[in-house]
């Protein structure tokens, strides 16, 4: 008879040439990859776009970049600050800083206010109304990778050391401070939170995992095997990711680097742990450590196969996004989980048959026969918490589904009074350099100062001039001279400043106001097809054009992920019906956790508002990786149908699955709950949503919700495949 595959693959990989063949060969990998190309983690960030040239504001840019070909660049916002009011020496200082600018421009530095050439009383009609502060600008080149303009900020650190200008002291102290704001300002913040956040990530997820792991299995080998391969892994990952990068394959993305460190301990110990649970469940059967694995391979092979490409498929559909950073996003989420998934069934196995049944010392797995022999203990779990559920389950699964639904669907209805921010800067701690320089401009000029809106018109000759008629709308601050193009006099660029928060929410429905107004302004001046001769552009108009497309990617990415994973689900289980209840409930279980962490978010922890990308990243993760567990539980319970009747293969289902489950939500929930404790708002509100998806699918969907409608629906829970036609 010809053996399964699995069953074939899993006595090579048991056999006792083949086991020190796959360790020696996958160590082997590691070394010599890391050897031979760079880790993802040594490769600089690039400032990669995020917008397609076809939006507005990309669109904007490029006609200001060919017709207006003196623009400065990209600002840097020096924020100069004195609480008690700024002094002569104080504008002396600035100027001297200029100076020295001027003589050795910074690297990338395109140009500079001649500052240091006006007398000091001239440069203090710049200042705020009350004298305490003053923004001067720095600019630098445009598409500059963020490390570099970081290495031009630590060196004119140094330039302000040398005039006693305080960065870190708090500002309300008695002495000239600055804060580096502005985009720059804003770029190299966000970096430095992300190079921060790595090294403590890191420490923190695989601190919880060996915690976690020691108090489920009681074992330290046991706790020490997953973390052994996860780094087995990774050791193929960082550097293949990095030869990735190196190539221009893939722009190396400092946040996405960092969640997929959380996501290969989180995923990756759920993989070993689905292993190893079936390999302690079968030794008590199998004296043979050998024949045991093969066993298990062969049992619990195609759940992880099939887990484990679920959330590699969902993942990867991240790269249709038009938005970068969801497109950056997927080929290291997708790699990282494909190599995971390959080591927990070649890494592992190979180590658990050389180390034995000692891997479980001291609660060892051992056969009756071997029980007695010895006089000791087989060491069997009971099962009796998921006995009482699973018995529970099937015996009143109506009253499981209505409360499970009746809770889902109440966390659920929270998520339309979700608040949405795009704004990067509400993702910083209230102590970060750009933050606080922009809470100086807010508190003492027009906030819109901190990022302009720039108008751009091509009138086609027509005499035109909207500087009044723009400065008379209501959310305008001021307008700036019009400009007209170097190349084309037909273009004009006007520069406006909201009296808002450029960033804010208002201050993004401000632009298609703004554009739809300009268009009646022209039209009334006689220009035709008005709406083609119109673009805008700043870094408003970017978040606008960013909230537009995320909602697009939204729209895409959810219903592809959704068709691929019910074809996967399909093929794997030849059940439409299951399909369809499987993907049901964790798009159920997505809206509950989505409802329950904007509680947590806005409610307890204070957040005015989310990130606009929380709803696709928590989706695609949720979706994926709550499918997860679907799998393995139904598949044993699959498995259980060909020798029981329903009730108890679905019991069985509960009861075998139960533990190993619970145990593996559990490690990745912590994982993901780790992100909770960086200082970038973004990350935590991920991982307290994320955290909650989880929890919900370990002991809400997968225990009682599934379970229950598979009991109810009874053998069309099988429909249309081979199980459907067997007896009841």
């Amino acid at each position: 008879m010809k053996k399964h595959p699995l069953e074939q693959w899993g006595s090579m990989v048991a056999s006792k040439k083949g086991r020190l063949l796959a360790l020696a060969f996958w160590v082997l990998l590691v070394v010599v990859l890391s050897f031979a190309w760079p880790q993802i983690n040594s490769i600089e960030s690039e400032s990669g776009k995020n917008l397609p040239d076809t939006e507005m504001s990309e669109q904007a840019a490029a006609i200001i970049a060919e017709q207006f070909p003196n623009d400065a660049g990209t600002p840097l916002l020096l924020v100069w600050h004195r609480d008690s009011g700024l002094s002569i020496d104080d504008f002396t200082a600035i100027q001297g800083v200029y100076s020295e600018l001027q003589a050795k421009p910074l690297a990338h530095q395109t140009m500079i206010p001649p500052f240091d050439q006006m007398p000091p009383q001239a440069l203090m009609t710049s200042a705020s109304e009350n004298g305490t502060t003053i923004v001067t600008p720095v600019f630098f080149e445009k598409d500059v990778a963020t490390d570099m303009l970081q290495d031009s900020l630590d060196h004119l650190t140094k330039v302000m050391e040398r005039y006693q200008v305080q960065l870190d002291e708090k500002l309300s102290s008695d002495a000239l401070h600055v804060r580096y704001s502005g985009p720059v300002g804003i770029a190299t913040d966000a970096v430095s939170l992300f190079s921060q956040a790595d090294v403590k990530l890191l420490i923190a997820t695989v601190l919880l995992v060996l915690v976690l792991l020691i108090i489920i299995y009681r074992s330290p080998l046991l706790a020490i095997i997953p973390l052994i391969v996860v780094g087995l892994a990774y050791g193929v990952i960082s550097p293949t990711l990095g030869f990735f990068a190196d190539q221009g394959w893939i722009d190396k993305d400092s946040q996405a680097v960092s969640i997929m460190t959380v996501l290969l301990f989180g995923a990756g110990t759920d993989y070993c742990l689905f292993l190893i649970s079936k390999y302690r469940e079968i030794l008590l059967d199998v004296e043979d450590k050998t024949a045991a694995m093969k066993l298990t391979v062969k049992e619990s092979g195609g759940a992880i196969l099939m887990s484990a490409l679920t959330v590699v498929i969902g993942l990867a559909t991240l790269s249709l996004a038009h938005y970068g950073a969801f497109q950056r996003f997927a080929v290291p989420f997708s790699f990282g989980v494909l190599v995971m998934g390959i080591a927990a069934l070649v890494v592992l196995p190979a180590i658990l048959v050389i180390i034995g049944r000692v891997a479980f010392f001291p609660f060892i797995p051992r056969t009756e026969e071997m029980a007695n022999k010895k006089g000791k203990k087989q060491h069997k779990p009971s099962h009796k918490v998921s006995h009482k559920i699973g018995r529970f389950v099937t015996h009143k699964p109506w009253i499981v589904i209505a409360v499970t639904v009746i809770l889902l669907g109440g966390l659920a209805a929270f998520v339309p009074r979700i608040q949405y921010t795009f704004d990067l800067l509400s993702s910083f701690p209230k102590d970060m350099p750009s933050r606080e320089g922009f809470t100086l401009i807010e508190e003492n000029f027009s906030p819109g100062e901190l990022a302009p809106v720039q108008l751009v018109i091509d009138t086609e000759g027509t005499d035109i001039n909207l500087q009044q008629q723009l400065a008379d709308i209501s959310y305008i601050d001021s307008v700036a001279d019009v400009q007209t193009g170097d190349k084309n006099k037909a273009i004009q660029l006007y520069e406006l400043t909201f009296n808002v928060n450029p960033y804010a929410k208002e201050s993004l429905a401000h632009i298609p106001d703004l554009q739809a107004e300009v268009i009646k302004m022209l039209e009334v001046q006689g220009l035709t097809s008005a709406e083609k001769h119109v673009w805008i552009g700043g870094e408003t108009a970017s978040q606008y054009d960013t909230q537009q497309i995320t909602k697009r990617d939204e729209t895409v990415i959810m219903p592809t992920m959704i068709a691929l994973i019910a074809l996967l689900l399909f093929v794997y289980l030849r059940s439409i019906t299951a399909t369809v209840y499987l993907l049901a409930t964790v798009i159920i279980s997505y809206f509950g956790a989505l409802g329950a962490g904007w509680l947590i978010l806005h409610h307890i922890m204070g957040a005015e508002a989310i990130s606009g990308a929380i709803p696709l990243y928590s989706f695609v993760f949720l979706v994926a990786l709550g499918e997860d567990y679907n799998i393995f539980m139904i598949s044993e319970i699959w498995k259980k149908r060909k020798t029981a009747d329903h009730l108890t293969a679905v019991e069985e289902g509960v009861v075998r699955t139960g533990s190993v489950i619970t145990s593996a939500g559990l490690i990745l929930a912590g994982t993901f709950a780790v992100l909770a404790t960086l200082p970038i708002q973004v990350l935590v509100q991920f991982g307290v949503v994320t955290a909650i998806g989880v929890l919900l699918d370990t002991f809400i969907v997968r225990p009682l919700l599934v379970p229950a409608i598979t009991t109810v629906l009874g053998k069309y829970a099988f429909w249309p495949g081979k199980l459907f036609k067997k007896e009841a």
